[in-house]
């Protein structure tokens, strides 16, 4: 059984929620979320919780439980705090730009990689830090993820893109292996 779904999810006085039907909406100072959730899950608010439950004898009931919780919970947060990953770029002539809500960036390719931000996410340029922030954990995760993709982190000088605080785990090179 799931130990997560079992907890309710507590609502902040600065967030509004209606369930109806199969979707359940949360508004907040951040901007507005929903999501529709499985058949074979129950949903029910009362006072500031929300309490998530299994219906019927489906066996996917349990699977999807602590999954909705979670999901759930996640909304409530993007909604009142949001969300955001930062991304280092590291490598000799690997640069981003900002132009607008696009990301312009040179990372050794005959052409500029240019990224457009999907509705829902901002970008903001440090230096060699990309920071990707928004209220949908699922989306912002996404785009930084496919931000990465473009030109992932090489284990033998370390050049790419990474998550900040991400390690990478190097490798010795030709000539440090003929050496020992």
């Amino acid at each position: 059984m799931s130990r997560v779904g079992k907890q309710p999810i507590e609502i902040g006085s600065d967030i509004t929620v209606t369930i109806n039907g199969d979707n359940i909406t949360a508004k907040g100072p951040k901007g507005e979320l929903s999501m529709k959730k499985a058949s074979f899950v129950d949903v029910k608010m009362s006072d500031s919780q929300i309490l998530v439950s299994i219906l019927g004898e489906d066996k996917r009931g349990p699977a999807f439980w602590g999954l909705t919780r979670s999901l759930i919970a996640n909304m409530l947060d993007g909604v009142s705090k949001g969300y955001e990953k930062k991304l280092e770029i590291e490598g000799v002539g690997f640069k981003v730009d900002l132009q607008g809500n696009k990301l312009v960036m040179a990372l050794g390719f005959s052409h500029p990689v240019e990224i457009e931000a999907p509705e829902g996410i901002s970008f903001a340029v440090e230096k060699n830090t990309i920071t990707v922030s928004g209220i949908s954990k699922m989306l912002v995760g996404q785009t930084a993820a496919n931000i990465r993709k473009l030109k992932k982190p090489e284990p033998y000088k370390g050049k790419g893109i990474r998550y900040q605080g991400e390690v990478v785990r190097r490798k010795a090179g030709k000539k440090a292996a003929t050496a020992a």
